[in-house]
């Protein structure tokens, strides 16, 4: 998610290098530390230069609040600014500042958990398992969460000690090239793999060697994917480490990581970084990994996003204008047809080892990852329901994340499909919903369930009545849609046989075309016909042009709040910037390429909202066919003290607390980006009858990080007294000493 340009194709900067950093925010002493161990060489490579990680915060003080966790004195604090009784001399929220180094509230002490390039065991050599790139996602598994059968992860084990997940993105700026050296992050690995010797060439020349070209990529590999590790908190400091005692297990873009597709039959075999065939369905790597989601049985979604940059792109054809590319396959008259082929311009794809390159198609999931299985355990491969796959029923996109309908207790529906939303993060990116075509019965094994995830009906979600220059008004009112006055959409089935009628069915002179008719029509809305559904998957953002479903300013994530303030479970959007052209019309006609420049219209929302959906079954999301939608928080141009812009990852907490990370807040105001919690409790201790709080809509900054890196995968402990928090591309365009000597 890379929120400030967009696309992954438009991020690569000449810059420092940089790196994500998870950072876990808690109630306790600032404490600094030691780094782990590393060789000489090493050490001198990465000293003073900028490096992503995860930061802890831990809560190890009250302030005579009487708070129990994290989550509860922020809400005593906003209670108290709502009645305008917060302590003389108490910052709260926290100062809209940059520095180069994380701050948060008192109350909350940060250290740094484990930064890229540091080993997760006790081996040091070159091929250990070691942290990788530009971490993202967080999911905290509480050691013994699963001790009482049925219970989920979340909010469950203990609270001190509990294994991680982490996605890893990407490396930042430019890899390098037979006639160019790498820069910022690629170069920084560059000397890290010589430092080890596992590269010999100069690496700061402009002339790299095939034989070095392709080292680099393999290595380049396994810098993404994610980490699955322990970690320890201390009991006299309140510091967490990670226990290089445990086992961590590294899954990454190589042959070593293997995934099987499900749901979705491939257009190719795929093959081992050796040129071994795999089996059918079984893919190479996992990568681009940005947010995700954690299963309620103990499994984590990782999801697969801008993966046209590491093998190319399978839906050449947009530009990044969203204007349709003429004879690219997707010309009206005949079926859209794909090009698997790897491009020999994209990051992978450019080894001179033609093993290291694999069809586009087989990337662009989310990836249920079994995790702590070995990452070559595909699911299958030695039992049914065990191991890691990807989720082709839910169809192929520029994933962010996902997250599943549960109950109060973060439990699957009894006797109801289970329901997945997800958000493609792209400009004119869609919200999708997945319905499983078998309900969950109570008692099923985890195998049962998990093969729930394999068949099934995908939904787009279309909000009528928006706005199409803006993604952000409604077209009937000129205004933001309100909880008062939300605008109403519909749930469209994507598929052949879909019997839903096309939105965009009047306007272009075919009342009650149905959905199924439209994409399988060889010349409906200027594209061509797709001959399959497993063609439909394979390019969901296209699918959904075809029939004419609403574009939105990039969803960033999506999340359920299964205990949300309003008293009805809700789904919340962030949508972080849009700012370019579109696809479509206001009545989804495709706008015909030759006058795109003349006729699109650039959306002017370059800084964000967070909407809120509600299911219209609000007990049974599967049924819904139609939800209301409505905003909740305006991003800023300004700089007050709950002014921030570009909202991404959110985090929804035990009691249905809504926070959420920022994501550009730095180049659209030159503040940092932080964590912020929004209160959505209309009526405070203090607040008199039908009062409106003042507090109401508000975003309370309570960490930020350094320079500007991005605020990704907030998570908290199972006692909500440690809040997580990657650091992700420190001073990707501003100079940063990120992490060293701080916090």
């Amino acid at each position: 998610m890379r929120g400030k340009t967009g696309h992954w194709e438009q991020r690569h900067f000449q810059a420092l290098g940089t790196a994500g950093v998870l950072i876990a925010v808690a109630f306790v002493a600032c404490e600094g530390g030691e780094g782990p161990d590393r060789t000489a060489a090493t050490a001198r490579v990465l000293a003073g230069r900028p490096l992503s990680s995860v930061v802890a915060f831990a809560f190890t003080d009250d302030a005579g609040t009487g708070a129990t966790d994290l989550a509860h004195y922020v809400r005593m604090r906003v209670d108290q600014v709502a009645r305008g009784t917060l302590p003389k001399g108490v910052e709260f929220p926290l100062a809209n500042t940059s520095t180069d180094s994380v701050r948060a509230i008192a109350g909350l002490s940060p250290n740094v958990v484990v930064s890229w390039l540091d080993p997760l065991t006790f081996d040091r050599s070159p091929a250990a398992p070691r942290f990788g790139v530009n971490d993202d996602y967080i999911a905290v598994f509480g050691d013994h969460w699963n001790d009482v059968p049925g219970d989920p992860p979340q909010w469950h084990g203990s609270s001190t000690s509990a294994w991680m997940w982490v996605n890893h993105e990407s490396v930042s700026n430019e890899p390098p090239t037979s006639t160019t050296a790498p820069t910022g992050q690629h170069l920084t690995l560059a000397k890290y793999l010589a430092a080890e010797k596992v590269l010999t060439n100069d690496v700061t020349s402009n002339r790299w060697p095939p034989e070095a070209l392709a080292t680099y990529v393999r290595e380049h590999k396994r810098q993404v994917g994610g980490s699955w590790f322990h970690v320890v908190q201390d009991p006299a400091s309140g510091a967490w480490r990670v226990d290089r005692s445990a086992g961590a297990v590294r899954y990454d873009a190589t042959s070593k990581t293997l995934a099987r597709i499900t749901g979705l039959t491939p257009l190719e075999v795929d093959h081992d970084d050796e040129g071994h065939a795999l089996p059918p369905g079984v893919v190479s790597g996992i990568m681009s990994d940005c947010s995700g989601g954690q299963t309620p049985w103990g499994t984590v979604i990782t999801a697969e996003e801008n993966v046209q940059d590491f093998h190319g792109d399978m839906e050449v054809f947009w530009t990044g204008e969203q204007k349709l590319v003429r004879g690219a396959g997707a010309d009206p008259g005949g079926p859209i047809t794909f090009d698997p082929a790897p491009s020999p311009t994209s990051w992978f794809g450019m080894s001179p080892d033609v093993k290291s390159r694999h069809a586009k198609d087989l990337y662009g999931y989310l990836v249920e990852i079994d995790p702590g299985k070995a990452p070559d355990e595909y699911e299958g491969k030695n039992a049914p329901g065990v191991g890691h796959k990807k989720l082709g029923a839910m169809g192929r996109a520029r994933w962010e994340n996902t997250t599943f309908v549960v109950d109060a207790d973060w439990k699957l529906l009894p006797n109801e499909p289970i329901v997945l939303y997800a958000g493609e993060d792209r400009r004119s990116g869609r919200v999708y919903k997945f319905v499983s075509k078998n309900v969950y019965e109570p008692g099923m094994t985890r195998a049962e369930i998990r093969a729930l995830l394999d068949a099934g009906k995908v939904y787009a979600a279309h909000f009528a009545g928006l706005d199409n220059t803006t993604g952000v008004t409604m077209l009937a009112t000129g205004e933001a849609p309100t909880e008062e006055q939300p605008g109403i959409g519909q749930w469209i089935e994507l598929g052949t046989a879909s019997t839903a009628i096309a939105p965009n069915a009047d306007a272009l002179g075919e009342p009650g075309k149905t959905v199924g008719d439209a994409l399988s029509d060889m010349d409906y809305n200027g594209l061509g016909g797709f001959s399959s559904d497993d063609d439909v998957r394979r390019v969901l953002f296209t699918a959904s042009a075809k029939v004419g479903i609403m574009e939105l300013n990039r969803p960033e994530d999506v999340e359920y709040n299964p205990r949300d303030p309003s008293g009805t479970p809700r789904i919340y959007v962030s949508f972080t910037n849009h700012g370019h052209k579109t696809q479509l019309d206001q009545a989804g006609r495709l706008i015909d390429p030759a006058v795109h420049e003349q006729a699109a219209v650039a959306r002017p929302d370059k800084i964000g909202n967070v909407f809120a959906m509600q299911e219209a079954n609000p007990k049974s999301p599967a049924a819904s066919t139609t939800f209301t939608f409505f905003r909740v928080w305006a991003g800023k141009n300004a700089t007050g003290p709950y002014d921030a812009s570009n909202p991404d990852n959110i985090l929804i907490d035990r009691a249905g607390g809504v926070w959420f990370g920022t994501d550009g807040n730095f180049t659209t105001n030159e503040r940092a980006d932080a964590v912020y919690f929004l209160d959505l409790d209309r009526a405070h201790a203090a607040g008199a009858p039908g009062i409106v709080s003042p507090t109401f809509g508000k975003a309370f900054r309570i960490a930020a990080l350094p320079s500007d890196a991005e605020a990704t995968g907030p998570a908290l402990a199972a006692d909500m007294r440690t809040l997580f928090v990657s650091v992700q591309h420190p001073g990707e365009h501003a100079p940063s000493l990120w992490p060293h000597g701080t916090p």
